[in-house]
């Protein structure tokens, strides 16, 4: 809690079923605004540390879920109850707008 944690193709199912309110960034090396976000979302890992858990996937690295998610753009936020998806963030955004983005689910 209050991490975000690198998460893999073979990961993914575990990190997001079953643990709650689990939000994903989907990013790549080469996107700048992604890069531009990362300070941002540790932040709001930071501010939700006891709402939520936080990963980041790399979508150049790892492609297979972010194929069958059909993931067409990134930086995009994607929130996960219990392995269910629950809504989508398209876009680099400042921290408190990934922390409001959360909250309004909760």
């Amino acid at each position: 809690m209050g991490e975000v944690r690198a998460v893999t193709d073979a990961e993914f199912e575990t990190t997001v079923n079953g643990n709650g309110w689990v939000l994903v960034d989907f990013w790549a090396p080469w996107c700048g605004p992604c890069k531009m976000m990362a300070p941002a979302f540790a932040q709001a890992a930071q501010d939700l540390q006891f709402k939520a858990r936080f990963g980041k996937i790399d979508t150049e690295q790892f492609p297979v879920v972010s194929q069958r998610l059909q993931i067409r753009g990134i930086p995009l936020l994607i929130l996960y109850k219990n392995g269910g998806e629950v809504d989508r963030q398209s876009g680099a955004h400042p921290a408190a707008d990934i922390t409001a983005f959360v909250r309004a689910h909760l």
